[in-house]
């Protein structure tokens, strides 16, 4: 029988051997991330920064890595201080603001529900304008959540959630879709087969964008053409999700019951439990963007991580 240490050698050595023979061709590669091993994502344990929310969504972090995110049901978005562990009220009423994006260096993009609406709103003064209504006279459904390409152009999903608070009627069968607000402010319906599109996050780098259909349980990864219309939809996983982020080693993180992390190929690599019924949306925060900021209905949490979001 072979020493302990013969065994190594002759696993090394085959190792090697089947590395030197694969092909080194683009699109497949070991990926030589640090971070492969699941448990290696996180360095911290969960924290509860505040319970006093009714419904908690939408946070997005400015460039020092504050957050803000939405208390809908109160109407105001918080601004959560990284420095000093602070919360306030920066906007309050915000027309029932869901998703938000932050735009450097002073604006954000926000998802108001209250008259189905797209806001650009003026980080300094706190104005907002108006950036989309709907197509052709017809109102949105109610945008719920959004990024912003390297060029400025908005994607949105708008989905169909009635609202008790709304005045005006939107029919059940009102289109739901994804849409984009190009530089000029032109608005263009870019997909119109999903049940419920939801949660949405962009690698701007990579031309790329994911896209859930929380209505059918699945994400999508779409290609981001020269004319920002998405093409080459490819399934990414089976399994829908309110909000999203990415980090830098393309790791998507889908919300719902807990954080659940896939890798780039869109297979599931972690589970960050949160002790909350719904997990809403998520966000990358603090000065180094090395901690994933949680908002799970009446509360927020934040959990110290071993990546870096992706800008």
């Amino acid at each position: 029988m072979p020493s302990r240490h013969l065994v190594n050698f002759m696993v090394v050595k085959f190792v090697l051997l089947i590395s030197a023979l694969l092909p080194c061709t683009e699109g497949f590669a070991i990926d030589p991330s640090p971070f492969s091993n699941p448990t290696s994502l996180t360095q911290g344990t969960l924290e509860m920064l505040d319970d006093t929310y009714s419904f908690t969504e939408g946070p997005t972090a400015d460039d020092a890595g504050n957050v803000y995110f939405t208390d809908q049901p109160n109407n105001r978005i918080v601004r959560y201080d990284f420095a000093t562990g602070k919360f306030d009220d920066w906007m309050k009423p915000c027309g029932r603001a869901n998703g938000l994006y932050f735009v450097a260096p002073d604006k954000m993009i926000a998802c108001a529900d209250e008259n189905n609406e797209l806001w650009q709103i003026n980080t300094g003064n706190k104005e907002h304008k108006v950036l989309a209504t709907g197509p052709g006279g017809r109102r949105l459904s109610g945008p719920n959540d959004c990024w912003v390409d390297r060029d400025g152009a908005v994607y949105f999903t708008d989905p169909l959630y009635k609202r008790p608070y709304w005045k005006q009627v939107i029919p059940s069968d009102n289109p739901r879709g994804v849409y984009r607000v190009s530089p000029e402010g032109k608005l263009s319906r870019l997909v119109a087969d999903l049940k419920q599109p939801n949660g949405i996050i962009g690698d701007a780098e990579n031309r790329q964008i994911y896209i859930a259909d929380i209505g059918d349980g699945k994400t999508y990864r779409y290609r981001i053409d020269k004319n920002g219309q998405l093409t080459d939809r490819v399934l990414f996983c089976s399994m829908g999700s309110d909000g999203m982020t990415i980090d830098e080693q393309r790791n998507v993180y889908l919300t719902g019951r807990g954080v659940t992390i896939f890798n780039r190929d869109g297979k599931k690599i972690s589970n960050i439990s949160v002790p909350r019924g719904w997990t809403a949306n998520v966000t990358f925060a603090g000065p180094e963007r090395k901690h994933l900021f949680i908002t799970a209905q009446d509360s927020v949490f934040v959990i110290k991580m071993n990546v870096t979001g992706l800008k």
